[in-house]
């Protein structure tokens, strides 16, 4: 049975789940979440994931919400990304809740109100305060990719799958990954992994669907 990811190419949690699917060797498919439209705020999808948010998966009578649980999914169905050893698995856990917390949640804030928002409603204080808490976590993951490839074990995890979520984006909200030479070691090697797409190539909906 195909397991199906409700998802959209803008959202970089989505891109977490859709990644981690692509590069298992799942049978998966992506069905567009009209997010932009108001598609998250509809009864039908509410009902299946009352937090209205993307990503959500369906594997038969498995539903699955937030993109950590549908990596954690896909790591109890394959044996892959959740590390090699009790240690290891921890370690991706402790990555995992790190990028959550301190990461993804500002980066994905910030791309939002830099990007997405009419120019005249962007708020400059809030984006010049989240600027720094981006700038702290940048730095906390360059420092622990130095001399090394993968944030946990010597191959690709959740970890980094999850940490990478919006970093390969292009909109600009205060990442230039040229600035960052440990981080963008990291990314290619991410790139470089068989089967991995960018978010636009791997999932439905980009900014240029709606210019």
């Amino acid at each position: 049975m195909t397991i199906k990811l409700h998802c959209f190419g803008e959202s970089g949690n989505a891109y977490k789940a859709a990644l981690a699917l692509e590069l298992s060797g799942l049978e998966w498919e992506p069905v567009k979440v009209d997010f932009f439209a108001g598609a998250h705020r509809s009864p039908d999808y509410l009902a299946k994931n009352v937090m209205g948010e993307a990503p959500v998966m369906e594997d038969g009578d498995v539903t699955l919400t937030q993109s950590g649980v549908i990596q954690m999914y896909v790591t109890e169905k394959t044996g892959k990304f959740g590390g090699k050893t009790p240690e290891e698995a921890r370690e991706v856990m402790r990555w995992m809740f790190w990028d959550n917390h301190k990461m993804s949640s500002a980066c994905g804030m910030q791309r939002f109100l830099m990007n997405f928002l009419p120019e005249d409603k962007r708020p400059a204080e809030v984006i010049a305060f989240n600027a720094g808490r981006l700038e702290a976590a940048f730095k906390t993951l360059d420092t622990a990719l130095q001399g090394r490839d993968w944030l946990v074990g010597d191959s690709i995890t959740n970890a980094d799958m999850s940490c990478c979520g919006y970093l390969f984006y292009p909109e600009p909200f205060g990442f230039d990954r040229k600035e960052w030479p440990n981080i963008d070691r990291w990314l290619s090697n991410i790139e470089n992994t068989p089967g991995w797409k960018h978010p636009y190539d791997l999932m439905p909906g980009s900014p240029a669907d709606r210019a």
